[in-house]
């Protein structure tokens, strides 16, 4: 059963609370740490962006254990009634499309995205069939045909956190059909989104 991972830094800290996919966990983690942000983390699993029921229900529910206008939202548009799902509980959400737009920043992601990239994070490489499979089932043409028809290339994106997923970028690769590529990037912009959500919340 899937579980709501919780990184608690004090008693008072609770009144800001930042609420986020856990996709990006090694690097929100790391960013909250570096800078000293006075908040606490709630990490939803990013395998829920696979259905949007589980995923409303979860993000409420989350949301519904904080005072109203407490907490800051690190996601995208992953749902279609997100900004409402937010709005509701008074959170304020980062500005974004998805966590990779929030990460490589719009310019990049669009340019990317363009040229028929299929992005691929560290997590998503290590729950690759855990995922996929109960959606596609073990059908491998069926797996390659869906993904060349909308993408060219599989671009495994790496940060400063990242630990060695070759391996399991090389898997999803040979899944797919698409070539693989890498890109390496900084956390410079997912700082300074965070760092804007936070200082709108009053949390920084």
């Amino acid at each position: 059963m899937e579980t709501i991972e919780a990184t608690r830094l004090s008693r008072q800290d609770e009144q800001n609370t930042l609420v986020s996919c856990s996709i990006l966990k090694k690097e929100i983690s790391c960013l909250v740490a570096r800078n000293h942000w006075p908040v606490s983390i709630k990490f939803l699993p990013s395998s829920l962006h696979t259905s949007f029921e589980k995923l409303q229900h979860c993000l409420e529910s989350t949301l519904e254990r904080f005072p109203p206008d407490t907490v800051s939202v690190m996601f995208g548009t992953c749902h279609p009634l997100m900004d409402s799902i937010v709005e509701k509980r008074g959170a304020l959400r980062t500005p974004g499309q998805n966590c990779v737009s929030i990460l490589l920043g719009e310019q990049l992601f669009t340019e990317e995205l363009t040229k028929g990239a299929f992005f691929l994070l560290e997590e998503w490489a290590h729950t690759w069939d855990e995922v996929t499979v109960p959606i596609f089932g073990k059908n491998p043409d069926l797996i390659k045909r869906i993904f060349s028809q909308e993408h060219s290339y599989l671009l495994a994106v790496r940060t400063p956190c990242s630990a060695c997923f070759e391996k399991e970028a090389s898997h999803v690769s040979e899944v797919t059909s698409l070539p693989l590529r890498w890109l390496d990037v900084s956390l410079e912009n997912l700082e300074n989104v965070l760092a804007e959500t936070l200082r709108r919340r009053g949390s920084i």
